[in-house]
């Protein structure tokens, strides 16, 4: 079929638009590509010819700052301070063992030392840096610096290392940092990725542990440029990381300090807490150690006293201690008769010295007895045989006094930022059937209930007690305030449940230990009427002196040797008519609670109520020389607060 000319011109236009719309496509393409190639071949020409020289652009990881921690006050506990190091990366380095050669000549470098960064390289990626020495000094650091193009690979470098400014006084508290291990990285399913980087320093024990996630932050990065020998050019980008949150304790560094020299060599634990909030004002156990050795790196040597010391410095005995609390725990018998309603408030008990149960007796610690004593003379005289009495008496019994115990802090974990916190033992019928397989027996109960036997409390629990007893208030304790400036919310406590007239009568007891005449505890007292404390002491037997033992001589406590003497134990409140601080003092194998752990809680009181050292004026008056020499002995470090400048860097 012939075409017309009409559809040969409608061919032709339709080819046209192909060719147009073809070549417009070209066009754009070209257009394109070579926009790409001016970019590349003019704009990043530079980066390019360094490329094809060899050189390369690393991307590090930044660690963050660590996050400053603070006494309630705002005064430094665990800070920065800036550390002079060096590291080197294996793809930078190439022969390695020749680089370490080379720098050993310039610091201080061992075979141990050369061994350890060889290690590390073959645990990490090959773009990872390798600490090989930190802590410079400048000189060294300097040297470094200046013979960098003779050493690939090694970068001299700035970073941060923790620093505890008061040593000892927080070590149990606040704990320390270290390296991250393989057991810290067990059971993480993805860790952060600057938790890889060698001799990255993470808190290993107290709130540094605890804590860990909010002081830690986050990592940052930097792009640098390095040559062909792996000799860093340069830095390009740098991408800093978020700091860690500043945290803000409970404790008053300066309290703190005060009862950590007050109790000296002994080995011992001592807490303040503010009855109302909770707050942990001190949290002191002694004797202490300095946590920035560990963050150093703590020789054998060092480890080894601290390890073989009987006086166990690297225990904080403040949660980890557990100690038959003794006649500290006459209150719970005491509370738990009266809600049974097995004794009143004008219940008597005579005492002649000992009460006789089968064929055994149970003595008093007054030998001679105290004779007819209603409650609060028991509890102002410390009398045994009352509350052996009382005990056994229907509607008391072992389960009710435990569960009273526990109602008042005792036999339960506390949760705080701290390792190791031990839950104590208020012990039941159910426990020892469960434990040992054996029946509860009145000897059982009766021991329970001068708080011998089963029974354990911690430092920390017996602190809750006291405070409770104060307020009628299931008062938990805290020690941290504030997490990055933001006030930690907490609970108002709610009451324990107990009538006040039964409360009262216990605190009377209390107030009488230490303020009347009688009382077992009078010459611990505080003179001033305005800070007058209500307490009760306790002596916890480790064990008994036998009859084969006094035959040769030993018949007291003082005979025997260190570790087998009895805990002293002392528990109070202050001040009476309105209570705003409970104390719980324990002096392991130190003798009797009222001759050497109330003293140590009184000075500890006083010092919490009145913000500065204790006055003489407040003692008895024929104890004032013995105060003032006392105060003048304390070797305070740093009485005045004053510390290095706060830094991050």
């Amino acid at each position: 079929m012939r075409r017309t000319q009409r559809d040969t011109d409608e061919a032709a236009r339709r080819v046209t638009r192909r060719s147009l719309f073809m070549g417009g496509c070209m066009a754009a393409t070209m257009a394109v590509l070579g926009t790409r190639m001016r970019f590349l071949g003019v704009e990043e020409a530079d980066q390019y010819r360094l490329l094809a020289e060899e050189n390369r652009i690393n991307i590090q990881l930044i660690p963050p700052a660590r996050g400053l921690i603070l006494d309630r006050n705002g005064k430094l506990i665990a800070g920065n301070e800036q550390n002079y190091r060096v590291v080197i990366t294996k793809e930078g380095a190439g022969d390695v063992q020749a680089v370490l050669n080379r720098l050993s000549h310039l610091i201080p470098m061992t075979a141990d030392d050369m061994a350890r960064v060889l290690r590390d390289i073959g645990r990490n990626s090959s773009f990872v840096p390798i600490p090989v020495a930190d802590r410079l000094s400048w000189e060294d650091f300097s040297k470094v610096a200046l013979n960098a193009p003779a050493l690939p690979g090694v970068t001299p470098d700035v970073g941060l290392s923790r620093v505890y400014p008061r040593d000892t006084d927080f070590a149990h508290v606040v704990g320390y940092v270290g390296p991250v291990s393989e057991k810290d990285l067990e059971g993480i399913e993805d860790p952060d990725p600057v938790l890889h980087i060698p001799k990255f320093q993470i808190g290993k024990i107290g709130v540094e542990r605890w804590m860990e996630d909010n002081l830690r932050g986050a990592a940052g990065n930097k792009k640098i440029e390095v040559n062909h020998v792996g000799r860093v050019m340069r830095e390009l980008e740098r991408s800093e990381g978020l700091a860690g949150a500043d945290l803000r304790l409970t404790i008053d560094a300066d309290v703190q300090n005060f009862v950590q020299a007050r109790m000296g060599d002994e080995s011992a634990a001592c807490v303040v807490m503010d009855v109302n909030s909770g707050d942990i004002i001190a949290a002191v156990s002694s004797p202490s150690f300095d946590p920035n050795l560990f963050v150093r790196g703590i020789s054998s040597d060092n480890y080894n006293l601290l390890t073989e010391n009987d006086h166990r410095p690297l225990a904080n005995k403040v949660v980890q201690g557990v100690y038959p609390p003794g006649s500290t725990f006459k209150m719970v018998t005491a509370l738990a008769a009266l809600e049974s309603g097995a004794i009143d408030t004008q219940t008597t008990v005579r005492c002649p010295g000992y009460l006789e149960f089968g064929d055994r007796r149970f003595h008093c610690w007054k030998r001679g007895g105290h004779g007819r004593v209603d409650l609060v003379q028991a509890l102002s005289e410390s009398c045994d045989v009352y509350f052996y009495d009382v005990a056994q008496r229907a509607g008391v019994g072992i389960d009710a006094i435990s569960a009273m115990g526990q109602r008042l802090g005792l036999g339960q974990r506390h949760v705080l930022p701290m390792s190791a916190i031990s839950e104590g033992l208020m012990p039941t019928k159910a426990w020892k059937q469960e434990r040992y397989g054996q029946d509860w027996r009145v000897g059982d109960t009766i021991n329970a209930s001068i708080g011998q036997g089963y029974v354990l409390a911690s430092p920390l629990q017996l602190a809750v007690m006291a405070s409770r007893l104060a307020t009628g208030l299931m008062v938990e304790p805290h020690l941290v305030r504030e997490v990055d400036g933001k006030p930690v919310d907490r609970p108002d406590p709610q009451p324990l449940g107990i009538d006040t007239s039964k409360m009262v009568v216990v605190r009377q007891g209390m107030a009488e230990v230490v303020n009347s005449q009688k009382g077992t505890s009078y010459s611990a007292r505080i003179a001033n009427a305005a800070m007058q404390m209500a307490g009760k002491s306790g002596t916890s037997q480790v064990r008994n002196i036998s009859a084969a033992e006094r035959e040769t001589g030993v018949v007291g406590n003082a005979d025997l040797p260190w570790k087998q003497r009895d805990h002293a134990l002392f528990v109070a409140y202050a001040p009476l008519d309105a209570p705003r601080y409970a104390v719980a003092v324990v002096v392991e194998h130190g003798g009797g609670g009222s001759s050497v752990a109330a003293p140590i809680a009184r000075d500890a009181l006083l010092r919490a109520m009145t913000g500065k050292l204790p006055d003489p004026s407040d003692y008895p008056t024929n104890q004032k020389a013995r105060i003032e020499s006392m105060l003048e002995g304390l070797k305070l470090r740093l009485p005045d607060g004053t510390l290095p400048a706060e830094t991050r860097a």
